[in-house]
Parts: C-alpha cells; structure tokens; sequence
C-alpha cells in the first residue's frame, strides 16, 4: 500500500511582505508546519510571485527543519537516547 504525503502551501500578502505556511498533508503525515517569509522592497515593482517563490522556500526551508525536529523526537522515544539528526 502506497504511503503519500503532500505539501500544502497557502499564503497571506499584504503588499510589500508575503507570508507561506507548508503544511504536510496525507493519512499518516506528521503533523508538521513550516512558516517562512519575504519582504519587498519599497523600491522594487510589486512581483507577488516572486515573493511567493521566496516565502515558499523559506517556509519548505523550515518544515524540514520541523520534521527533523519531529523524527530525533521519535527516535528518542524509541531508544532513550539523545538523537542529533541534521539536514
């Protein structure tokens, strides 16, 4: 049986910064949430895609980080030991 999990990004804009929440997403996914962040320039033509690309990177950036975080949990549950995992 397949096991899949998915990315959900959603974002919020207000007109110079971009906010993207990853969540993960699927029958057996952890319940894991990346958040992460852009800022225009005032300066700059407003490009909402390019800050999307950014706050997305920044938000997968961070739920790797987070599901990290979960696993070393879950070993440590497992074996009583510390465990250090790293990307």
């Amino acid at each position: 049986m397949e096991n899949r999990w998915n990315v959900e990004v959603t974002f919020e804009e207000d007109g110079t910064r971009t906010a993207a929440t990853a969540r993960l997403t699927g029958p057996n996914a952890p319940d894991c949430v990346g958040h992460g962040y852009s800022r225009r320039n005032p300066h700059d033509k407003p490009e909402p895609k390019i800050g999307e690309e950014v706050a997305t990177a920044r938000a997968l950036s961070n739920l790797a980080h987070e599901l990290l975080e979960k696993a070393a949990a879950d070993i440590e549950a497992v074996t009583h030991q510390e465990a250090h995992l790293h990307a």
